[in-house]
């Protein structure tokens, strides 16, 4: 069995020396330094590896025992089918040794965007999801994914809170808590689709790159789904990044991957919101400190937009 620390991320040095040596082999130098970014609520190593040759290569790597290792690999294998010009940073490759398997993604090379209102990033994301989900997914992607079952089709949470109410439960929630638990109801039937699904799409998942633009990261949930996923998922993103619900409503009814579904948008969103709220309540995971502090935010957030959407106001 594997030994993992109880809590944060694995470090560099966690990795096994036969390991670490194929890695150095493969990347043609020794590595002198190794940065976790922040963001993200994995405990795999996810790291930037800096080269003594001055070259970098990002890498995550985790025993072959650990769950995550079946999704570092899935996502490997959804970066090297991705059809070209897709946001999506290049496979170098998969490395395995010492019952550890490590992937070699290309590294990019900037911050995280910036989704507030002064901020540019936000709107070449939406044409990102636009141009993304214009078309449907190339057949090596669908092939790639066909296994994979999809985390956005099981996301619920409002029945759970309707057959036994927390006392916490705000006004709003408690106003409309039957109609979410039926709009969330909804969701299962309308959850299939033949679009590029990123399917965790938030901030700490993209990279503003110096060359490449905003690019995104983090492909382990990809799947196929209806096109409004992404783009309905970003959406409580931008709310706490400082633009208003009613902003953000008005976006999704003239987004071309929202505004053609708005009963499969409104029902994902509903779902998702539940998702969050019922999770957020939740015990926090050992080594994933700040994931329910931030399913808190993206609940209010949630809550914020589909009430304006079903309100207008």
């Amino acid at each position: 069995m594997s030994s993992l620390p109880p809590v944060g991320r694995l470090r560099w040095t966690d990795v096994p020396t036969p390991l670490r040596t194929r890695l150095e082999t493969a990347l043609g130098s020794s590595v002198v330094d190794a940065v976790t970014p922040a963001g993200g609520f994995g405990h795999q190593l996810a790291a930037a590896l800096t080269l003594a040759s001055g070259r970098r290569a990002f890498v995550k790597a985790a025993p072959d025992d650990d769950p995550l290792t079946d999704a570092n690999v899935h996502e490997a294998t959804v970066l090297d089918v991705l059809p070209p010009g897709a946001p999506a940073p290049k496979l170098l490759g998969i490395h395995r040794a010492a019952g550890w398997t490590a992937v070699v993604i290309a590294h990019l090379d900037g911050p995280h965007p910036d989704l507030s209102p002064a901020s540019g990033d936000g709107g070449q994301t939406w044409a990102l999801l636009d141009k993304l989900t214009s078309s449907p997914a190339p057949t090596a992607y669908t092939a790639a994914v066909v296994g994979t079952p999809s985390g956005a089709a099981g996301l619920h949470g409002w029945d759970v809170l309707l057959a036994n109410p927390p006392g916490d439960l705000g006004l709003v929630v408690r106003h409309r808590l039957h109609e979410l638990a039926e709009l969330e109801a909804a969701w299962p039937a309308l959850a299939h689709g033949d679009r590029i699904v990123h399917g965790d799409l938030r901030a700490d998942n993209m990279v503003r790159d110096h060359h490449l633009g905003v690019t995104f990261v983090d492909w382990a949930h990809a799947t196929t789904g209806p096109a409004c996923i992404d783009a309905a998922s970003l959406a409580p993103q931008l709310i706490l990044a400082g633009h208003t619900p009613a902003d953000i409503a008005r976006l999704l009814q003239d987004h071309p991957a929202t505004a053609n579904s708005p009963e499969t948008t409104t029902a994902f969103l509903a779902a998702l919101t539940g998702h969050w709220h019922r999770n957020a309540r939740k015990p926090a995971p050992p080594r994933a400190p700040g994931l329910r502090a931030y399913q808190h935010r993206a609940a209010a957030a949630g809550l914020a937009l589909l009430d304006y959407r079903l309100t207008g106001r």
